[in-house]
């Protein structure tokens, strides 16, 4: 795998195919999802209700499909910080090799006001910890 700071195995589910027998193409956004999800609060501990964030953005590009894995990976890693965004990068692995990678945008919203914020200053030190 490329060098990602963070790993979460996801479980694939016998819905996430299609007729073909391959992993819905939809579905791999739910799984770079989970990633985030667990990137975020596993990875940097920042608690569940605090994630004041929006997607802005999200690429997919897929290499090969995914046919009845049991499970696959999903590296993710924090790409660059800005003032009020930050991107981060995921590939999708089963036991052949990438069949996925992809690229989010997120913003920070103040939790009240919904508005725009700069990432937290909290946030930026639990990345640079984690991704070294």
């Amino acid at each position: 795998m490329t060098e990602f700071s963070y790993t979460e195995s996801v479980d694939v589910r016998y819905q996430d195919h299609d007729t073909m027998g391959h992993v819905n193409n939809a579905v791999y956004v739910t799984y770079m999802e989970e990633a985030r999800f667990a990137y975020l609060t596993e990875g940097v501990g920042i608690p569940a209700d605090e994630l004041g964030m929006v997607v802005a953005n999200l690429t997919v590009d897929f290499r090969r499909p995914v046919e009845y894995a049991r499970d696959v990976e999903v590296g993710v890693s924090v790409t660059d910080v800005g003032d009020s965004s930050f991107t981060m990068a995921y590939e999708v692995r089963d036991d052949e090799g990438v069949a996925v990678e992809g690229e989010s945008v997120q913003v920070a919203l103040d939790p009240e006001t919904k508005e725009t914020r700069p990432v937290p200053e909290s946030w930026r030190t639990a990345f640079d910890e984690l991704e070294g």
